[in-house]
């Protein structure tokens, strides 16, 4: 049954195994995440390659739900700066979801191989993701994990252009949502703060993706102990609450006002006066000729080296997906407005792809999107 045919009703019309094998050669496991493992494979007729996302039904209701969830997402888009579906396959056992196989680098590693690096080069890339995101929320979808590591080049070439990956935590926008998910340093006041919530959150972690390309730093970064998660954890997303970040010299000596202005609006705690990614685009630093042509990639290079090979900082952000829920009653974080905003927050780590340590015991849970 190829892609058009697939249906997740209750129907239970299931392919065969041998139509997959049949059409793909799969190739070794090249990732294992937690809801499932990703394969290069092969088209037999053509030589394509792609990108073969495999989840296994009996690990469970919610990596069931979790493989449906991002089936009925990427059916539903069609954008030059998201990879595509390609396929689907359901048989009795398991979900066989592929993708285009996109064959560039992670904007860090593009970065730090560049001889130049200006503004212009990080308006370029936020204009894409803008975009797209533009998109999405066009038909009422919110992705909730953007992040650096979710932004790829499409391939090698000079030219090539920016594509968005990863929607198993993409929602639709049926009335606001209340759950929680994303990654920490990523996520916006009102998922910390227990607000009920919508598309705007992918606006504020554009504004963190775009404070990390113009500086190296994370706008939001709590140095830990070691074993002192729980006063990270605190620490961290009271400054997300309030806002708490500055344009810090001398990284952003050499930034222009446009671009600080933008990162502003777009880093808006109320999210009622929130940037939206359709306004974003028109602002004169993404639209006009405000991004400097200034070269920073020294500056720059220097903070991501910095930064972002730090252990702790791997294990509590970028490359692990959080799932935060409130269960006690406590006065730890300072309430914004909003009744449910006080409570104590505990927090479950999925390992992301590429984890490069254990989050300590007690903290790696198995939590899916409801």
């Amino acid at each position: 049954m190829p892609f058009g045919c697939v249906t997740l009703g209750d129907k239970k019309d299931y392919n065969q195994p041998s139509e997959v094998t049949d059409r793909y050669d799969l190739g070794q496991v090249i990732k294992t995440e937690e809801f499932c493992e990703i394969f290069r494979a092969k088209e037999k007729t053509t030589g394509k390659l792609y990108t073969c996302k495999k989840f296994l039904k009996r690990d469970g209701r919610k990596v069931r739900k979790a493989a449906k969830n991002e089936i009925i997402i990427l059916k539903m888009v069609k954008h030059p700066n998201i990879l595509q579906l390609v396929d689907v396959y359901v048989t009795r056992k398991e979900y066989f979801i592929f993708l285009e196989l996109a064959t560039g680098r992670e904007v860090f590693d593009w970065i730090l191989d560049q001889g130049y690096y200006s503004e212009r080069d990080t308006s370029n890339v936020i204009r894409q993701v803008l975009e797209a995101v533009a998109y999405l929320h066009s038909l009422k979808i919110v992705h909730r994990n953007l992040k650096l590591e979710n932004l790829v080049y499409y391939n090698r070439m000079k030219n090539s252009k920016i594509v968005i990956s990863d929607f198993h935590l993409a929602k639709l926008e049926n009335g606001l949502i209340k759950e929680p998910c994303g990654t920490p340093e990523y996520l916006a006041p009102e998922v910390v703060g227990r607000q009920r919530y919508g598309r705007p959150v992918d606006c504020w972690a554009i504004g963190v993706i775009m404070y990390i390309l113009l500086s190296g730093n994370p706008p939001f970064y709590e140095e830990v102990e070691e074993d002192d998660y729980e006063n990270h954890d605190k620490n961290l997303f009271r400054k997300i609450l309030a806002g708490d970040y500055e344009f810090d010299p001398p990284y952003w000596d050499d930034i222009s006002q446009a671009a600080k202005e933008l990162v502003t609006r777009l880093m808006e705690v109320d999210q009622d006066q929130r940037i939206t990614a359709e306004e974003a685009i028109s602002h004169e630093w993404i639209s006009g000729n405000a991004a400097s042509d200034k070269n920073i990639k020294d500056g720059v290079c220097a903070q991501i080296e910095k930064n972002f090979a730090r252990a702790k900082w791997k294990v509590l952000g970028p490359r692990c997906v959080l799932r935060l829920r409130c269960s006690t009653t406590a006065e730890s974080l300072p309430p914004i407005g909003c009744p449910e905003q006080s409570g104590d927050l505990s927090f479950f780590l999925l390992p992301g792809p590429q984890a490069c340590t254990s989050p300590p015991p007690g903290r790696v849970s198995r939590v899916w999107p409801s």
